[in-house]
């Protein structure tokens, strides 16, 4: 496997902002391996646009390297900087990527993106505005180099009404702007028939990011015509990740059996998604 830390920054990033990559390697030598490219998940940890989550990066990279696709942690700027800095470091992720497609044999047409609350707004954020001029403008790039397959999305923060928003976010997102900008990004609103399809899961107890989010965004997809799959669990507080003992917090917390099935389950969807 390779591992390599690039860094994806931007005018404004912070000087961290970087792309985590392991790459699996995929030998060419007519006896080892008939898969010759491989799908990438290129993984926003949470972390309340405030730090980006160790157990929502590395751990989830490490089960997809399982399911025998790359994967790619990107540690995206956080507050004080702001929107659209993150959104742009995600653009410049898939633009590390495409240089080094094939040295890493990376399949450019099945690159899913997948985010956890917060860094699930930034994945969502970009499945809405990855064909959009504010994105594409900076980057000198061209819409179909951008274009994900997915979005998996694991307990996101979608809306900015008060209600439902996970406020210390969008605050740590917007700044000053929010009030300009709370519209904008608020997920919900923003989906068009150019959104990829999406998985998603949540639960009913979370009370961080309350579980309307997942529901306004499923309904907001449905109206558009965009394929989604939605699945909510009765039980479970919010920042699960896999919701193994893999991830276990040092006070005990951050284990929810029957949550963790929800990694099997994207399993069975990226497996129909790349078909």
């Amino acid at each position: 496997m390779i591992y390599r830390e690039i860094s994806v920054q931007v005018p404004g990033s912070a000087d961290d902002a970087r792309l985590q990559a392991y790459i699996l390697d995929t030998p060419h030598d007519g006896r080892s391996l008939k898969i010759e490219k491989r799908p990438l998940i290129l993984i926003c940890p949470g972390g309340g646009y405030e730090r980006t989550s160790y157990r929502e990066g590395e751990p989830t990279a490490m089960h997809f390297l399982n399911q025998g696709y790359h994967a790619c942690v990107l540690r995206y700027s956080t507050a004080p900087v702001r929107f659209p800095v993150p959104l742009l470091e995600v653009g410049k992720a898939f633009g590390v990527i495409r240089e080094h497609r094939e040295e890493w044999n990376v399949d450019m047409d099945r690159i899913v993106v997948q985010g956890s609350s917060a860094g699930g707004h930034l994945a969502a954020c970009y499945g809405a505005f990855w064909n959009e001029d504010f994105l594409l403008v900076p980057l000198g790039v061209r819409s179909e180099e951008r274009r994900p397959r997915g979005i998996m999305l694991s307990y996101p923060v979608i809306t900015s009404d008060p209600a439902y928003a996970h406020m210390g976010s969008f605050e740590n997102l917007l700044g000053e702007d929010y009030e300009a900008q709370a519209e904008k990004v608020s997920i919900e609103k923003q989906v068009t028939e150019t959104m990829p399809p999406c998985f998603i899961w949540h639960t009913m107890e979370d009370d961080t990011v309350p579980v309307e989010n997942s529901l306004m965004l499923t309904s907001a997809l449905r109206k558009a015509g965009i394929p989604a799959e939605l699945h909510i669990f009765p039980e479970g507080e919010h920042g699960l990740s896999l919701a193994s003992p893999i991830v276990e917090r040092a006070n005990g917390a951050g284990v929810q059996k029957e949550c963790a099935q929800w990694a099997s389950l994207a399993d069975a969807w990226l497996l129909r998604l790349f078909a």
